[in-house]
């Protein structure tokens, strides 16, 4: 690794630029003040496919201007640009978001698409000695990739306390300064003739749905594709039964997992399991769960049953719930025999509660063991590998509360940018171990994006065996970061295509 230049000392105004070499190597910025505006830029190589792909890596923070060009915030932001690549212009640029609202980018770029990824074994769970490895999977073989902390996550910070929170903390706010900060971002790099790709995971995916509509409306950048990890509902309406149905699938796919489904279904592999929970949820469940009370005694008891065969609740349970189990309660009760609960986010993992009774689990047992294993990890590579020094803490999860959820419409400005240019695709990606944002609910979503169907050639799903990040386990990355790379590839079109219908 070669450290080219650096471009650091900047304390929320002007910039001022320093070379240094690597023994006189000084703080980004001293004690724990914002660098509003910075870059360190670093050089590296890795293997991927088996090609050596040598790329710059810059990591630094860009200003947030408002509309008088007053800075309000500074965006941290690491990039990683394939260097033996002469024309740019046709190079595919990947824009990429966490979720929270709240966290930064950290689990995506050492854990998924990044050229470096944190020590873990094979299924995803944490191991010591923590730190980086090369990620033989990356994408940067066929794009270049930013990985972007909204403010108050990551380094990312805004340029003092009396810059209102409504600036950056609401979802329709988020949007509107984000897209902002992406024409900033892509006017300095020189990236405005890229395809360019949006890529958000959990409330990322609400992010990026409502940027795809806001980058071609306020900012006239258009897209060639969305992609949706462990997408959240994005502002489409599902309660009632369809709120207490849709979960099934998820149940049973974890049931599945933790061998807790009959004998004849359990012998089955998963993908023959779920086809078959999905077909009466849809045709079964949601037309009795519509009947509420007016449910006749044996329909209830016929419903109850096949709820309690594909969950592995008992019926009695199912019963005492009213057909319509929790979470919470699942969580809680589909190991409770074995005395464990299991993961929110990753059903794989299990928990112990202080006691075995109760409605909901004590804690969630897989972010206890991902923060264990991410924590250390990216404060390692961005301080020591890319050398951005700071004592400024690294914001796993940054106080963005209270958080202005009203009028989410991305679902809907999704389905618009769609619509409105035919070049934009969209890529689902889910666990079906994930019960934040469980895989059905995701299939149920992008069926609403298209109720015409006239999109559906567009439009694609995914599904893998493991929870929300589904890329932690060995063999779940090689295939999501393939369907990425294929995505990417069949997204830009030919030379010369119009953009018509």
């Amino acid at each position: 690794m070669i450290i080219k230049f650096l471009l650091p000392l900047v304390l929320l105004s002007g910039v001022v630029s320093a070379q240094a070499p690597f023994k006189n190597e000084q703080p980004v910025s001293p004690g724990r003040v914002l660098a509003l505006d910075s870059a360190i830029v670093t050089h590296h190589e890795v293997t991927i496919k088996g090609l050596r792909v040598p790329y710059t890596a810059t990591a630094g923070s860009i200003p947030l201007w408002d509309e008088d060009g007053k800075a309000l915030a500074g965006v941290f932001y690491t990039y990683y640009e394939r260097e033996d690549i002469k024309e740019k212009s046709g190079r595919p640029l990947v824009i990429s978001f966490n979720g929270g609202p709240g966290t930064p980018s950290v689990w995506m770029e050492i854990g998924y698409t990044g050229p470096r990824l944190l020590n873990i074994d094979d299924e995803g769970y944490p191991v010591q000695p923590y730190g980086m490895r090369d990620n033989p999977n990356s994408i940067l073989d066929v794009a270049d990739i930013v990985y972007v902390d909204p403010v108050n996550t990551g380094f990312s910070r805004p340029v003092s306390k009396d810059v209102p929170a409504s600036k950056f903390y609401g979802v329709n706010a988020d949007i509107k300064y984000l897209a902002e900060w992406i024409n900033t971002f892509v006017t300095r790099k020189g990236r405005w003739a890229s395809p360019k790709f949006l890529i958000g995971e959990s409330y990322g995916t609400t992010r990026v749905s409502g940027l795809a509509l806001e980058l071609q409306d306020a900012q006239w950048m258009y897209l060639n594709g969305v992609i949706l990890v462990s997408p959240t509902e994005l502002g489409i309406q599902r309660n009632g039964p369809l709120d207490a149905a849709l979960k099934l699938p998820y149940f049973a796919a974890t049931a599945w997992y933790h061998k807790k489904l009959p004998a004849d279904l359990q012998q089955k592999d998963l993908n023959d399991v779920l086809p078959e929970v999905e077909n009466f949820t849809i045709n079964e469940l949601i037309p009795a769960l519509s009947k509420g009370g007016a449910l006749d005694d044996a329909q209830r008891k016929s419903i109850a049953g096949k709820i309690a065969r594909y969950s592995g609740i008992t019926e009695q349970v199912v019963q005492e719930n009213n057909l319509d189990v929790s979470f919470n309660l699942f969580w809680k009760q589909l190991l409770r025999d074995q005395g464990f609960t299991v993961g929110r986010l990753d059903s794989r993992y299990k928990g112990i509660d202080k006691r075995i009774a109760g409605e909901s689990p004590d804690y969630n047992a897989e972010l206890t063991a991902w923060l264990q294993a991410f924590t250390p990890a990216i404060n390692i590579y961005l301080r020591e590998e890319l050398k951005y020094k700071t004592d400024l803490k690294y914001n796993m999860f940054g106080q963005v509360w209270p958080w202005d959820n009203t009028n989410n419409q991305t679902g809907e400005n999704l389905r618009q940018a769609i619509s409105q240019n035919p070049f934009l695709h969209l890529l689902v990606q889910s666990g079906y171990y994930d019960g934040a944002c469980d895989y059905f609910n995701a299939k149920y979503s992008m069926w609403q994006l298209d109720p015409g169907g006239k999109l559906r050639n567009r439009l694609k799903w995914e599904g893998y065996r493991s929870g929300h990040m589904m890329y932690l386990r060995k063999d779940d990355l090689a295939a999501a970061t393939e369907n990425l790379r294929t995505f990417i590839r069949e997204s830009v079109p030919a030379k010369g295509q119009p953009a018509k219908y």
